[in-house]
């Protein structure tokens, strides 16, 4: 989620954002508030991984424009301030935070102050030029104060992808924001100097409060890292089993999918949740979680992607020159376009047993972490039976390169409908992506999904075995 920052999110941005230089990822099958006084920046120690928590931290506030009754958003604040960078590294990170006010204030220029406002917590991604991914975490409130105000957002941009935690950092960001701007920099210092922790460890932070002493606070990663950036349950909440369902394979086949919601909050939460059910595959076409304004016209591309748009851009969504794509309402939990297979795209069989999965349990008597699990984990499991079997249709040559037999692979499942959609899906980017890295190493790489295609093939092992013995 670091090379040259901000491609773009897609080649609009060339246009659009002329300080961008475009670059979404391949889409061919085969995104002034005064600081307190600080010493100059040092360099962070290297941890496990090279990750520290975040990039930076910035305030975004709506600025009105020298004509017309619009605002602009504008950075108004910024942790780290960076010294003495190379003008390459300079370029890089003007092209970032040029890119951020706009996905802070994707609604448009239009503003009002106001006297209530309620917060919201989001988040975006922007790509960049080597496919890397980068997120902003975001929560938007109104100032502290009196009478009408404009909103403002908090962001913080890291390239690792865990939105429970950095909505507990945000969490401790707003209530210092509530004593003053100065509280919020120790309290960041000492994160951004912190280790990021394991899958399952915690990392507590002592940080000074006036008027309340010292607090300690403890930031725990979910056990389970593949799913750390997600929360199914707005999914659910939003849209039935089935059409989840028909979403899923729709992004299986990398078509063109697009989510309408009111809320920020939704949007960025249900599209994340989408994304994470193609684990272990990732999506790497065009992906907004929240189209700015200004880049609507991404839904007339002729290339696969995935975003959401704000309600208030219904029908100029709808008036738009589309072809073969999902549009979902998460407002009212229907499809407003669709291509019509979506129902067909899947094997029957596996179709019905991930519905009997999910529908096995209530969300409402689960944990966020066990919601995911219950979630998750049907589609992983049709994934195992699907193309579980990958590694042993790699060839080896004696210079240690691997060679992918996809004829072979796929005539190797005995259904005729899972030879039938497996022969589509091998085609897709999504597999051909996983399938380059499996052939780099004849060792596959240690995780949950080869845990998963372990267990499963115990499992046919011990099947066998006990009908042998019946025999």
């Amino acid at each position: 989620m670091e090379g040259q920052v901000v491609g773009g999110i897609l080649r609009l941005l060339r246009s659009r954002l002329p300080r961008l230089r475009a670059g979404s990822l391949q889409d061919n099958p085969r995104d002034p508030v005064k600081e307190p006084e600080r010493p100059q920046e040092h360099c962070l120690p290297a941890f496990a991984g090279g990750q520290h928590f975040f990039e930076y931290l910035l305030v975004v506030s709506l600025k009105k424009k020298s004509s017309g009754p619009d605002y602009e958003p504008t950075i108004t604040y910024q942790f780290p301030k960076r010294e003495n960078l190379l003008r390459g590294q300079q370029e890089e990170e003007e092209r970032l935070l040029g890119a951020i006010p706009l996905f802070c204030f994707p609604d448009g220029n239009e503003w009002a102050s106001l006297t209530e406002y309620p917060r919201e917590t989001f988040s975006f991604v922007l790509t960049n030029v080597d496919g890397s991914r980068k997120i902003g975490y975001c929560r938007r409130l109104l100032p502290t104060g009196r009478g009408p105000r404009l909103p403002k957002v908090y962001c913080i941009i890291s390239c690792i992808g865990c939105f429970g935690l950095f909505s507990k950092i945000l969490d401790e960001v707003e209530k210092r924001d509530q004593i003053s701007m100065a509280v919020i920099y120790p309290f960041m210092q000492g994160l951004r100097e912190a280790a990021f922790p394991a899958p399952g460890k915690t990392v507590t932070l002592k940080s000074f409060i006036p008027d309340s002493g010292t607090e300690f606070i403890s930031l725990t990663r979910p056990l389970d890292s593949h799913l750390e950036h997600v929360d199914f349950r707005s999914l659910l909440n939003c849209l039935s089993v089935e059409q989840i369902l028909q979403i899923f394979a729709s992004a299986v086949l990398e078509r063109r999918i697009i989510f309408l919601a009111e809320g920020l909050s939704t949007l960025s939460q249900c599209i994340h949740a989408a994304a994470a059910l193609l684990y272990p595959f990732s999506w790497a076409h065009t992906y907004i979680p929240v189209v700015p304004e200004r880049l609507l016209d991404t839904v007339c591309c002729p290339t696969p992607f995935m975003v959401g748009v704000q309600m208030r851009f219904q029908q100029q969504v709808m008036e738009s020159p589309m072809e073969e794509v999902l549009l979902v309402n998460l407002c009212e939990g229907t499809f407003l376009m669709s291509v019509g297979d979506e129902k067909e795209i899947l094997p029957p069989k596996l179709q019905n047993d991930i519905l009997d999965s999910l529908g096995q349990t209530t969300s409402e008597s689960l944990t966020s972490e066990q919601l995911n699990e219950h979630v998750s984990g049907p589609f992983v499991q049709f994934f195992v039976k699907m193309v579980g079997h990958y590694a042993s249709y790699i060839k080896w040559e004696a210079n240690g390169q691997g060679h992918f037999q996809e004829r072979a692979f796929y005539k190797a499942l005995n259904s005729k409908a899972s030879r039938r959609f497996v022969k589509k899906f091998v085609k897709t980017q999504l597999f051909s992506l996983f399938i380059q890295e499996a052939e780099k190493s004849r060792t596959p790489p240690a995780g949950y999904f080869q845990r998963k295609i372990l267990e499963y093939e115990e499992q046919k092992k011990h099947k066998k075995s006990r009908e042998k013995t019946v025999k």
